[in-house]
């Protein structure tokens, strides 16, 4: 009888616990992650369409941005919630670019899959993904053009393209190019951050404009207060304008009714002094961050100066920078240097209207370091799709000048590659070749899922842009009615590209890379 007969089998894990391993592990996360893919595959490019996503509070989004969707879907699958950091990771880094990370993604784990079943190792694909990269990158450096004034017009053509923002789309475009060459001149890195949105909830797009300068909703709160300054200097308070309290309790004994009008008379001299401060600095225009006194208030007004009151931080340090002021902590402090300046402020009230904020637009600064673009549209659900649009197109545009570098887009920058990978892997002696083959065909999903949103047969497209690609030296790639034709005003920055395909290797190697999957909960 055996030694080790009879005695209990060593338990490590609970018996619900479930282990798979082998070729099953890819297959199932490969799966998932195509699953992911797929329901992006619809929205993307300048043809696709929208979805509409109902939230477990019951509210509703319709939108074909692809980062808006990661982020409102409730992700179960482990392979999922490597797509959604992944996504993540594109958005945070690069603005853009989130749809066409999860299609590459999903296109190498679906070619990876078909290896797999015959039999190649994964890590003979993954040597191969990485070789195939390399050469992506080379490639792309070659191609690259630099950011003259028209392609970056054509950045943001291309950004808000396929978006809501399209309805108005050489008017956005061109807002945002003019808002992003407008802020270089006061500041070194012009950036998205840079540039407020503001609804007018009135008129239509085409009634967008750009604010050099900043706009927001606040109750003026005297009728009498000037509604149109030009030429006005300003002053910024990130605090209350009153008395401050004392921080400790205290008693004060009055025993005569002759102290008590000293003590009045006392209050009344600070709060006078406080005014005269204000009037003195020649600031016709107070924006304050907290409180206002109501006797400083009628002191101000008397000299018809315009105070607004109760703004949150981000406005001030938006005033701050459109109009040259300096955030003041305590008006004591003021200086003549603290006092910025700006072309025009006008307010109006909308008597008829069930809000109870009157309008104030701060416009025309000589050298702001903030400006506003403001919608126009009176829909709540669209605007906030425009908005999110244009805020694309900030960060693609701005990216686009940092870099001084843009890509063609249309999927010819992807058509190049995959055949730059062809060429390369005609010299690869071994198995890894298979893998390039894969990888190239992975990256001429890009132009497939145009020519498919738009109609047309990707079978038939693709293969007439590769000998497009290897016979002509312009740029070709995939026109907005799903034909191959030459690449004209539609160009990335070029880390959008890099990051994207950078983040789906990667992800995609990872899940290749792994051999079992090992789950407590049995499922």
């Amino acid at each position: 009888m055996s030694e080790d007969a009879g005695r209990p089998q060593v338990v490590i894990v609970p018996e619900q616990t479930s282990v798979t391993s082998g070729t099953d592990v890819q297959e199932k996360l490969i799966t998932a992650a195509r699953v992911f893919a797929d329901l992006l595959k619809p929205t993307f490019g300048p043809r696709g369409l929208d979805k509409m996503l109902y939230k477990t509070d019951g509210n509703t989004a319709i939108t074909n941005d692809g980062a808006k969707i990661v982020a409102e879907l409730l992700v179960k699958h482990p392979a999922a919630k490597m797509m959604v950091a992944m996504a993540n990771s594109q958005e945070e880094n690069c603005g853009d670019g989130v749809t066409t990370t999860m299609l590459l993604c999903g296109s190498l784990l679906q070619e990876a899959n078909t290896l797999l079943r015959k039999g190649l190792h994964p890590l003979t694909l993954v040597e191969g993904y990485r070789k195939s990269f390399k050469i992506a990158c080379d490639q792309m450096e070659n191609d690259m053009q630099k950011a003259s004034s028209k392609r970056l017009l054509g950045v943001a053509q291309t950004s808000l393209t396929g978006k809501a923002a399209e309805g108005a789309l050489d008017l956005f475009s061109e807002l945002i190019a003019e808002a992003l060459t407008i802020l270089s001149k006061s500041r070194n890195i012009p950036r998205a951050e840079h540039v407020a949105m503001f609804k007018s909830n009135s008129a239509g797009l085409g009634d967008s404009r750009l604010i050099r300068g900043v706009a927001f909703r606040r109750r003026v709160l005297m009728e009498n207060f000037p509604n149109k300054l030009f030429d006005a200097k300003v002053a910024v308070i990130s605090g209350d304008l009153k008395i401050r309290k004392m921080s400790r309790d205290a008693e004060i004994q009055i025993n005569s009714a002759v102290q008590l009008d000293a003590f009045v008379d006392a209050e009344r001299d600070r709060k006078r002094e406080i005014a005269d401060l204000l009037i003195a600095s020649g600031a016709k225009i107070i924006l304050c961050g907290g409180e206002i006194d109501r006797d400083i208030l009628h002191l101000l007004a008397d000299s018809e100066i315009l105070v607004i009151g109760e703004l949150d931080s981000s406005e001030v340090n938006n005033s701050a920078d459109a109009t040259g002021a300096n955030i003041l902590d305590s008006v004591m402090d003021i200086q003549p240097s603290d006092v910025g300046i700006c072309g025009s402020l006008i307010w109006e009230r909308r008597e008829a209207s069930d809000m109870v904020e009157d309008i104030i637009r701060i416009d025309n600064c000589t050298n702001p370091r903030v400006l506003t673009i403001e919608v126009g549209g009176s829909g709540d659900l669209g605007t906030d799709e425009i908005i999110r649009g244009i805020h694309d197109g900030l960060r693609a545009t701005s990216a686009a000048i940092e870099e001084n570098s843009v890509l063609p887009g249309a999927g010819a920058i992807h058509a190049r590659i995959a055949q730059a990978i062809r060429n390369a892997s005609e010299s690869e002696p071994g198995r890894g070749r298979l893998a390039m083959d894969a990888f190239s065909r992975a990256l001429e999903t890009i132009p497939a899922t145009l020519v498919e949103n738009s109609g047309g047969e990707p079978l038939d497209r693709i293969l007439e842009l590769r000998s497009a690609t290897n016979s002509n030296s312009a740029f070709q790639g995939i026109t907005i009615d799903g034909d191959v034709g030459e690449v004209i005003g539609v160009w990335h920055p070029f880390s959008v590209i890099e990051e994207s395909l950078q983040s789906a290797t990667e992800t995609a190697i990872s899940m290749l890379r792994i051999d079992q999957v090992i789950s407590a909960r049995g499922d």
